[in-house]
């Protein structure tokens, strides 16, 4: 089945993906009346679009027949395809990170942090991210009666949860902040360093100039320390990891710090954003919480899947085979939905209904498969305690303003989340 040129175009249309009630209304089509087609959009080579749980899930688990680095990982522009591959030599994506390599070479880089991410692992910093938690906590109650949510609190408390597992000094967080929203909002105004709405050869063009150098100069001496004096930071795990007993190349170690450094905590800032929009919406859900505090992993829960911070990944077929009883050929590009997985009436009944009650289990938010999200257990710890700290010293919550997304068809969340409340 082949999509028509309009709705092709909205599926690359970054102010669709900024617009809750289009992107919803877009997918919602599409799940109903082609689940799994092909789009033309202007500027892109052609590909096929996975909108339903099943056959994202489908595609994730066959990691050996859909490949996430043989062709690029991103919804991009065929001319920021060509930009990349003259930047890095042939290699259709600028970063070599997990999200982009497969087989040997991604269970290798996974192994490397995996252990330090664990539940287990976890428990022995748990105590300090509760009290990570408590400060931000503490620095929004004192900004009472109003605050905007995401720019007082969730920017910046995963963002220190994560530094400071990294090893980043606190006095360094604003530039790791402003990287990563140029990293992943590069197309948006507030974001890019431009303070235009750039088109994606220009954003492309801007994250190498400048985004990109200024990460490859921050993490140059960080390497040479800590192969000179190693910690237990998970950059200086990063920085003196090996395969085959030789360290990792520059554009692998790059990518592993870039990866960390931004990803770890830019989704979970989003999903904590969009987690007080849905809030700050329903007075009685901060009442159920209030009075069952047992409650709020569900909370957490659905505020990844509502949320579903990453919007979209592509993957590349192997050799010819089938997805959803079409038949795909040997290099074909496909785009996974997960905001729209997360949205399947098949799976989650009533799907723009915020419902803490969903069973658990069935989530995708995070990915499956061999590339699960590495961070997903951190993750899920960092919003349950913050809040814990925070919901019980809410006496209630109301939107102040209109909250907007920023434009981008990767990784999107709130820009402002604008609340008035009060407290106990």
């Amino acid at each position: 089945m082949e999509l028509s040129r309009e709705l092709s175009n909205m599926l690359v249309n970054p102010d669709v993906y900024a617009d809750p009630e289009r992107i919803n209304a877009l997918f919602a089509q599409l799940r109903r009346d082609a689940p799994f087609a092909r789009a033309h959009p202007d500027g892109f080579d052609p590909f096929w679009v996975a909108t339903r749980h099943a056959d994202v899930l489908d595609i994730e688990k066959r990691s050996d027949v859909f490949h996430n680095g043989d062709r690029s990982t991103f919804m991009s522009p065929a001319a920021v395809i060509e930009l990349t591959k003259q930047v890095t030599g042939g290699d259709p994506n600028l970063i070599r990170s997990l999200v982009s390599v497969d087989g040997e070479e991604h269970k290798a880089l996974r192994e490397i942090t995996f252990k330090a991410l664990t539940p287990a692992s976890l428990r022995a910093v748990q105590e300090d991210i509760r009290a990570t938690a408590s400060l931000f906590a503490d620095r929004m109650i004192k900004l009472a009666p109003t605050c905007d949510f995401a720019r007082d609190v969730a920017y910046w408390y995963p963002l220190r949860v994560v530094m400071q597992l990294l090893g980043v000094p606190e006095k360094d967080e604003p530039l790791m902040l402003r990287l990563t929203q140029e990293m992943f909002g590069g197309a948006d105004a507030d974001l890019n360093a431009s303070g235009a709405e750039l088109p994606p050869v220009e954003s492309m063009a801007m994250f190498v100039r400048n985004t990109l150098r200024e990460f490859d100069e921050y993490f140059a001496p960080v390497t040479k320390a800590y192969r000179e004096n190693p910690t237990g930071s998970l950059h200086s795990i990063m920085a003196n990891a090996t395969i085959d007993g030789e360290y990792l190349t520059h554009r692998q170690l790059m990518g592993y710090y870039i990866i960390s450094s931004g990803a770890g905590h830019d989704t979970t800032s989003n999903t904590t954003s969009g987690a007080m929009w849905a809030l700050a919406e329903r007075p009685e859900l901060l009442r159920r919480l209030k009075d069952n505090p047992q409650d709020i992993a569900g909370f957490v829960e659905e505020s990844v899947r509502w949320a579903s911070a990453v919007k979209t990944f592509m993957r590349s077929a192997t050799e010819d085979t089938e997805v959803a009883g079409q038949p795909v050929k040997k290099g074909d590009w496909i785009l996974l939905s997960y905001h729209s997985a997360s949205r399947d009436e098949s799976v989650y009944p009533d799907p723009d209904e915020f419902d803490i009650d969903r069973p658990r289990g069935k989530q995708i938010a995070f990915g499956s498969g061999p590339h699960v999200c590495l961070g997903q257990h951190l993750a899920r710890l960092e919003m349950r305690l913050l809040w814990e700290a925070l919901i019980p010293r809410l006496k209630s919550v109301e939107l102040a303003g209109v909250p907007r997304l920023y434009r981008s068809t990767f990784v999107i969340g709130p820009k402002t989340v604008p609340i008035r409340f009060e407290v106990e």
